[in-house]
């Protein structure tokens, strides 16, 4: 797993595997039957066998019947149940890293909700103090009602912003514990992740390679399905025994046999290109992912930047006022730019998180394959 061990977000990715029921799981099993039951199909079949003779009689035996010659049928089968198996693994592993990374994206969000929260309430009690300012000023005359109104409209919109932000938390937290069955700290030791590594295949190009693996063993399956197979098979009954050699087809030919043969000789391009689309598909999204990735850590400096610059301009207009120089209004717009900028600042500082939770998924490397 591209997650820390005992950090908050691996404890939140391994509760949501933890609550998982797996339907993928039981399929992979499946899978894994079946390939162990195509295993065996080189060695002889058993059966039972019953038939009515001209006289009447129901002659009863054991028919024992052994393929010699199959151009590669059986094979075949035993690879097409081993591609099923790597298909339905990486179907689990898709799965899985899925549901971890809704797990861990939404305990971002509420931790992100929580700030911007905890951001707005500050910023209101400082609006407050500048309304109660605003109004001694209106109420002795020396500023305007339209003023205090100005910095009422700000508060309003402040106070929206918060109550959103606390929902947007509420939500989040609640969708998590729905997802998990638990609830989660609500200050992390560390937010940041690292920057997952574009050395591993992407679960999208290994599904289509191992899908494109058991289309091609299907194809052999349907090649061999249309030649011959001797057969040798050995019988005893009640009335003897006898033995003998089988030339059949598993599929009886016709004028549309040419036209399936090469039908089936195409899937096979097919299949590759499916793999090569898939690759291309997979380059295109990590190039994307990563431009991304680059461009809101660039906003999270510049935020960080800006929002320093505002709050030290506050400062000096605050200054300012007290020494007469300034409006009020001066400072209110002052200060309702910092804030705007801490709340980009936040913004930029969680969707990193959030885009490097997307590549850790795309990569199969959120969750930890030893613990499923």
């Amino acid at each position: 797993s591209f997650l820390e061990q005992d950090s908050s977000y691996s404890t939140v990715g391994m509760a949501a595997i933890n609550a998982s029921s797996r339907s993928s799981e039981a399929e992979l099993t499946s899978a894994k039957l079946r390939a162990e039951a195509k295993s065996k199909n080189w060695l002889p079949t058993i059966g039972p066998s019953v038939s009515l003779s001209s006289l009447g009689d129901l002659v009863a035996g054991i028919l024992i019947e052994q393929v010699l010659f199959d151009n590669g049928r059986r094979k075949a089968e035993r690879e097409f149940a081993a591609a099923d198996v790597e298909v339905a693994a990486v179907n689990l592993s898709i799965d899985m890293n899925n549901r971890v990374e809704t797990a861990v994206a939404l305990y971002v969000s509420a931790l992100k909700g929580d700030e911007k929260a905890a951001l707005g309430s500050r910023a209101l009690t400082q609006m407050q103090e500048f309304e109660r300012i605003v109004n001694g000023r209106v109420e002795g005359g020396v500023s305007d009602r339209a003023d205090l109104r100005v910095v009422q409209s700000k508060i309003s919109g402040m106070r929206s912003a918060r109550a959103t932000a606390h929902e947007a938390a509420a939500t989040s937290r609640a969708e998590l514990k729905a997802l998990t069955g638990q609830e989660f700290a609500t200050a992390p030791t560390r937010l940041s992740l690292g920057t997952p590594p574009d050395s591993t295949s992407f679960l999208t190009v290994l599904k289509a390679s191992a899908e494109a693996n058991r289309s091609v063993a299907q194809t052999k399956v349907d090649r061999a399905g249309l030649l011959p197979q001797v057969s040798a098979a050995g019988s005893a009954t009640n009335e003897g025994s006898g033995a003998g050699l089988t030339l059949d087809l598993a599929t009886p030919l016709g004028l549309g046999t040419p036209a399936l043969l090469k039908a089936i000789e195409s899937a096979r391009e097919t299949a590759q290109r499916q793999v090569s689309e898939a690759e291309e598909d997979a380059r295109r999204n990590y190039s994307r992912q990563t431009q991304r990735l680059a461009s809101f850590r660039r906003q999270d400096v510049e935020a960080a930047t800006l929002a320093q610059t505002s709050r030290e301009t506050y400062r000096l207009f605050q200054a300012q006022f007290d020494a007469g120089q300034r409006s009020v209004l001066d400072v209110v717009s002052i200060y309702e730019e910092w804030i705007q900028r801490e709340q980009a600042h936040i913004d930029s500082k969680y969707e990193v998180v959030l885009i490097q939770l997307e590549l850790a998924r795309d990569l199969g490397i959120l969750a930890d394959g030893d613990t499923f």
